[in-house]
């Protein structure tokens, strides 16, 4: 442990920063059903509108696509207008995208709505919020941005059943209204507290982890090698875990999981709502460890663990409670993404920039997407196996681990000693949270 001299705007600001925290884990949940429940709507958009699987996956990807390949541009309006107008734009539009999805009457519709408007929406909240927070927690990244994006992964707790209930009680139209209306509603009145810290005077605390005591522009941060590292990884992990969480509706129905009740209840329903539990727990908790053993020691066990639970999890298909059990596993070994590389990335192109820098990280989410949705649904539908699927999402998990350990880990260290990190000793004033030119509204 050692002592890192940090901007002391979120250490002395410590009932302020815990309310902006408060507030951004309710943006995060009133935003996170468009993609958490989009497995529910998959069977009643095909029958609504008569399209095969891959047309309608389309939508995922297209939601996905539009929330991550615009956040640099998002993450800059947030940094010069602020966080409060801008995410409150955001879990608005996120809502309207539901409420004029229920009167969709087309494949374009559904595109437009929930892909488009949805996409935007949500990507508006998502990298505000997680920009926020690494300014406000300097000393505690892994933890603050794991918290927020836990509301991210287990917001749609809140809506799985309730949303399986009116999809079978009142049908599609009547459930996207009514659920759009309500994230709309609570991400509004969430929105209007939010604030980027105020600088303070510098304060030193204690950390294991090693920063840098400078922060790189968007553009100086592009043209480092590292950061395309860290972006390849990304988007090897996105893929992986958007293969299990556009299609898992798909393959549990071939499994003979769906028409199964364990302990009374669906056996789909039950595993996706674990599954929210642990996509979300384990963000923070990651985060927390990172925070204290170092990050890519935690991304080795982390990925390792999603790689080896996809294993048993094929391998043990055809029994719904070890399926149920497994896929919480597969989610408590994917969801960290979230808090982990945020956290890693500021850690070592700083914090002035971080809302930006974060956005143009995050695009590897969409381009994840790609292979996670769509492509995943065709190689099943030419193979009519998914074991090819799983098989690639495990290969990519297990590379992934190896190089977060052997490659960026050394070289991770070895540029924030070239940035001008000595003896982990690290002055941070000016570029912690509320830096120049953020606004605080």
């Amino acid at each position: 442990m050692t002592n890192t001299t940090l901007s002391g705007a979120v250490v002395a600001s410590q009932k302020m920063k815990w309310i902006q925290l408060a507030l951004g884990l309710i943006c995060m949940i009133s935003i996170s059903s468009p993609q958490y429940v989009w497995a529910l709507f998959t069977r009643p958009l095909m029958e609504k509108l008569q399209a095969p699987l891959a047309e309608i996956q389309l939508t995922f990807s297209l939601l996905i696509i539009l929330q991550t390949f615009f956040s640099p541009f998002q993450g800059r309006l947030i940094d010069r207008f602020g966080p409060r107008r801008l995410i409150t734009l955001g879990t608005v539009l996120t809502g309207i995208s539901w409420m004029l999805a229920a009167r969709m009457n087309s494949l374009t519709e559904l595109y437009l709505y929930y892909g488009v408007l949805g996409g935007l929406g949500t990507g508006i909240v998502y990298i505000g919020v997680v920009g926020l927070m690494v300014r406000w927690f300097p000393e505690k990244r892994g933890f603050a941005t794991g918290m927020v994006a836990a509301g991210y992964g287990m917001g749609a707790i809140l809506t799985t059943f309730p949303i399986t209930t009116a999809l079978a009680a009142k049908g599609l139209e009547n459930t996207l209204w009514q659920f759009g209306l309500l994230m709309a509603v609570l991400g509004f009145i969430a929105g209007q507290g939010l604030r980027a810290p105020k600088p303070q005077p510098a304060q030193q605390v204690d950390t294991p982890l090693n920063v840098t005591t400078r922060s790189f522009t968007p553009r100086e941060m592009l043209r480092q090698p590292l950061f395309w590292l860290m972006f390849v990884m990304m988007t090897m992990m996105s893929t992986s875990g958007l293969m299990v969480t556009s299609q898992m509706a798909i393959f549990a129905g071939d499994f003979g999981i769906t028409s199964v009740t364990i302990l009374g209840m669906a056996a789909l329903p039950l595993a996706m709502t674990i599954d929210r539990v642990m996509n979300g727990l384990t963000r923070p908790v990651c985060g927390y460890i990172s925070d204290r053993i170092g990050r890519e020691k935690m991304m080795f066990f982390a990925f390792g663990l999603e790689g080896i639970a996809m294993t048993l999890w094929l391998l043990c298909k055809d029994d719904p409670l070890l399926f149920v059990l497994l896929s919480g596993v597969v989610f408590f070994g994917w969801g960290e993404i979230f808090s982990l590389f945020p956290a890693t990335l500021t850690d070592t192109f700083g914090t002035r920039f971080a809302t930006t820098n974060y956005g143009w990280l995050y695009i590897s989410q969409g381009i994840g997407s790609i292979f996670g949705g769509p492509l995943a649904a065709l190689l099943y539908q030419h193979t009519a196996s998914w074991n090819l699927v799983f098989g690639c999402a495990i290969t990519l998990d297990i590379i992934c681990a190896l190089l977060a350990l052997l490659v960026l880990k050394p070289w991770r260290a070895r540029f924030i000693r070239g940035a001008g990190m000595t003896d982990n000793t690290a002055s941070h004033t000016g570029q912690a949270a509320g830096a120049w030119g953020v606004k605080n509204t």
